[in-house]
Order: structure tokens, then C-alpha cells, then sequence
């Protein structure tokens, strides 16, 4: 795993985001944002309490999905919360291809405060978003998340006066309410609306290893519906029908076509109540972390360090075992000699033929180009032993180190080379991109 800065500005890349294939799962849920190069999340249904899943529609804006919503009450819902609608458009990088990820947000403040989904800035490298009702496309930053809850905020740069979405009490959600849910399908960068009914409350869905390596992860205590929640429509409003936004869409169960390459029929859908979402967002907003909740980019130097398969970074202490669990953990034959200067991604590091001799620290794998690290000097091979006056014993503990440090501090970082020479310098921390 990689332990890298990230600027707004795009200075240097950024490594891609864990890849997850749509394996045999039958059914999965899909989070419900669209990055384009990149493999959809699966996750599947756990537990929770609810009625038997429904099966969603389609309907135009403005039309009627066989569940009670007439097309007056639609376009009624549709004028009341799409002028606070957003379409999120974030930058990534895929082995050195830049592309992008879209979603939906919802505006919470006439300052341009924005509520969506964490899984639709993850590993952004660059966000803007553009606000549904005028078509004015804005600079966008990200101010914090819960990645646990799947919960982000982002505040536009620059924005005048806008209009929030009215919000709802999810308390009082009942199973068999109408719905309507609007968002980015598809990353169309338009809104679309459907309608459907809740089917189910406090569901819970884990994501599904599906041979990746990656770790599960579990949103719990979600709405369940069958209005027809397709991928784009993450971070989007879930609408009762008097006008009120009463859940973000997250997540939407998927059967495999029988191919098992492409997503089939859509059988229902996920939302987080907007009760517990505002609350992440407020905490956010008020500049106080807390369990689960980052507020604020924290520091990052820009170097690649060793880690396991599952994409956790190493808590080895000694550099020959780190180097050892990455030859380890190499797949092919041969051709694995760290390459001379930066990386200009993290697919072109290699494996170092010569490192420091010390018996403890986090082993360098290569530094990105134009990162703190790179202007610093530090080299594959190097081993890093200091980090803002504490030791770094491991490449778990510079994580743990860099996290507690904000963006833009200037820190010292000691390490050892090759040739057993100690060099210690200041270094100016970037920007380390939300997880």
C-alpha cells in the first residue's frame, strides 16, 4: 500500500483506487457511484429487518411506477429538491491514465456545502461539481468524511447563494412509504428521477470479497427500497413524497446477467436515513473529528512503502522482511528492479536491489514525481527511521504518524541509504487524498 501526498491541484499522481471485480455473487449490491476504468464495489445483504424486496421501475420524470406516485406528486417532489442537487465529477488516476468517477451530492448550506456519499470522493485527485438547476460547473474540496458510514462533505469554491434541499425526519420512515429518488444515473451528468416504495429499515449489507484480497466493509441501520437506484445516483436524495429528502442513496442489489460479465435486473436499493447522515455532516462542518469521522487533509510525503495483498500497509519492522514479504508477493516471473527516479504511478515501482542496513524502519519502494518525498531526495531503497521527532518502526507506524500531522506542516524525516549514510531534512507535507 502507498503512503502518498496528494495536492488539489493535481501535482503528482495518484495511485489507483483497489480494484474489485463483479464476481459470482449472486445476488450483490453495487455502491452506486460510476468510475470509469474501474471495477464496481460488491457487497451483499447481511442482515437488518424489513419486508420481501420488490422490484423497482423505471419511470420517466414525471410518471407514475405502478407504486401510488402520481406524476403530479413527482414533479412536485422533483421542484422542491432538485434545485439542490449537484453532479459530482472527481479526477483519479488508473496506472497513470487519468480518469474520472461521478456521483451525486446534495446541497446543505447556501455557502455550497454539500452532502454525499464517501465512495464518491475516495482517492479523488481533483474534484468539481455542477449544480443541477443552473448548469454552473464549480471547483470543489473536500472538507471531510466517514469512510465507515459512507458519509462525505465537499464545499464549493466560489459558489453565489444556492439552494439546499429540504430535509426530512428519517425517524419517522415507515415500510411501505412511496419514495422518490433522483441522481446522476449512469454519470450522465443530468438528474433522472424514479420512484418506488420502502421495503425494508435498519438494513444492513457488507462488501463481498470477491478474491481481491480487499476487506469487507459494512454500512448498517440503511433504508431499503425498490425505486430503481442504478450506479451515478450515489450521494443522491431518497424523497418522500410531500418534498422532503429523507435518505442519500449509497448501494443497489443487482442480479448477474447469466453471462456474469455485466449487471443485470435491479431488484432493490439502499439508502443511508438522512438522520445519521446529517449528523456525520454536522460533526464535519464543525471541525470536530472523532471515531470514524476525518475532518481536514492530513499529511502526506509521497512515497510508496511496502504491504500485504490485501492492501493493508506492512507492520514488519525490519526492512529485509518487508523486502522479502513484497518479493513474496510479486506476481510473474523476473523484472522487478526498482526503476531509477520517481514514479510517475504506483504500477511502475519495483522492488529495490539494494537497501539500508538497519534493522528497523519503513523501506522505500519509490518516491512519486514532484512529491515532498521525491525534491527531498529519498530514493527506492532508502528506509525511513523519523518522522515529526517519533520513530517510524514500521510502514503501519509512518501512517499512523503522517495521519495525526495536517497538510501544509513542515516536518523533519530521517532515513538511512543504501550506502549507510543518515540523512535528516525538512520536508513540507502535501495534501494525503480521502480514503
Amino acid at each position: 500500500m502507498d503512503e502518498y501526498g496528494n495536492g488539489s491541484d493535481g501535482h503528482f499522481p495518484v495511485p489507483p483506487p483497489p480494484r474489485r471485480r463483479l464476481g459470482a455473487i449472486m445476488p450483490f449490491v453495487v455502491l452506486a457511484a460510476v468510475a470509469a476504468g474501474f471495477g464496481s464495489l460488491a457487497v451483499v445483504l447481511t442482515s437488518g429487518g424489513g419486508t420481501s424486496l420488490g422490484s423497482g421501475s423505471e419511470p420517466t420524470a414525471g410518471s407514475s411506477s405502478g407504486t401510488g406516485v402520481s406524476s403530479a406528486t413527482v414533479q412536485r417532489v422533483q421542484n422542491a429538491v432538485q434545485p439542490g442537487l449537484v453532479v459530482i465529477n472527481s479526477r483519479l488516476q488508473d496506472d497513470g491514465d487519468v480518469v474520472g468517477a461521478s456521483g451525486t451530492g446534495m446541497i446543505i448550506s447556501r455557502s455550497g456545502l454539500v452532502l454525499t456519499n464517501n465512495h464518491v470522493i475516495n482517492d479523488t485527485n481533483g474534484l468539481t461539481a455542477t449544480v443541477a438547476s443552473t448548469g454552473k460547473t464549480y471547483q470543489a474540496v473536500w472538507l471531510g468524511y466517514d469512510k465507515g458510514l459512507d458519509v462525505a462533505v465537499i464545499q464549493l469554491e466560489g459558489a453565489p447563494a444556492l439552494a439546499p434541499v429540504p430535509l426530512g425526519n428519517s425517524s419517522l420512515v415507515k415500510v411501505g412509504d412511496d419514495v422518490v429518488a433522483m441522481g446522476n444515473a449512469n454519470g450522465t451528468g443530468s438528474i433522472t428521477t424514479v420512484t418506488g416504495a420502502i421495503t425494508g429499515l435498519n438494513r444492513a449489507v457488507t462488501t463481498a470479497d470477491d478474491g481481491d484480497g480487499e476487506p469487507s466493509e459494512s454500512l448498517t441501520g440503511t433504508l431499503q427500497t425498490d425505486a430503481d437506484i442504478i450506479q451515478g445516483d450515489s450521494g443522491g436524495p431518497l424523497a418522500s413524497t410531500a418534498g422532503q429528502v429523507i435518505g442519500m442513496d449509497t448501494a443497489a442489489l443487482t442480479e448477474p446477467s447469466a453471462s456474469d460479465t455485466t449487471v443485470g435486473q435491479q431488484d432493490t436499493a439502499y439508502a443511508i436515513p438522512i438522520n445519521k447522515a446529517m449528523t456525520i455532516a454536522r460533526q464535519i462542518i464543525a471541525d470536530k473529528p472523532g471515531p470514524g469521522v476525518h475532518v481536514g487533509a492530513t499529511g502526506a510525503i509521497g512515497v510508496l512503502v511496502p504491504g500485504t495483498p490485501a492492501g493493508a500497509q506492512s507492520t514488519l519492522a525490519s526492512p529485509q522482511a518487508q523486502l522479502q514479504q513484497m518479493e513474496d508477493s510479486a506476481a510473474g516471473p523476473g523484472g522487478y528492479q526498482a526503476p531509477a527516479g520517481c514514479l510517475s504511478n504506483a504500477a511502475d515501482a519495483g522492488i529495490p536491489q539494494n537497501i539500508a542496513p538497519v534493522s528497523s524502519g519503513t523501506l522505500v519502494l519509490g518516491t512519486f514525481c514532484a512529491s515532498p518525498a521525491s525534491a527531498a531526495g529519498l530514493t527506492a531503497g532508502d528506509v525511513i527511521t523519523a518522522a515529526a521527532g517519533k520513530q517510524v518502526s514500521s510502514p503501519a507506524s509512518l501512517t499512523s504518524i503522517l495521519a495525526n500531522e495536517p497538510s501544509g506542516k513542515k516536518i523533519t524525516v530521517g532515513w538511512v541509504t543504501p550506502a549507510g549514510q543518515t540523512i535528516t531534512r525538512a520536508i513540507t507535507l502535501a495534501q494525503a487524498a480521502p480514503q
